[in-house]
């Protein structure tokens, strides 16, 4: 019985980490700065990416920015996950505890 309850809280605790990774999915961030433009969504998957021609002209720009951009989505798009998953029913303690 006790293995039984083990069994089933792992499965529900799973079934909230899909929840999670499908309500991250579904946020999307757009940013369009210095000739760069990214999309990308709550499981920082790149979605869109280009890069104006003028940058193209400096690589060193060009880096800079792309690395720029980059954390500044990012790090937007992790306040903005934070935000929602704010009041949800998710025991994320448990959810630490099974490396989900």
């Amino acid at each position: 019985r006790n293995m039984f309850n083990k069994l089933k809280q792992f499965k529900e605790l799973r079934d909230q980490a899909k929840k999670v990774q499908h309500q991250m999915e579904e946020e999307i961030l757009e940013v369009s700065r210095d000739g760069i433009r990214l999309k990308l969504n709550g499981a920082n998957e790149i979605l869109d990416f280009d890069i104006s021609d003028a940058l193209l002209l400096d690589k060193a720009k060009l880096v800079k920015t792309i690395k720029q951009v980059t954390s500044g989505a990012l790090k937007e798009m992790q306040k903005k996950v934070a935000k929602k998953m704010i009041g949800t029913d998710i025991n994320f303690d448990a959810l630490k505890k099974l490396g989900l």
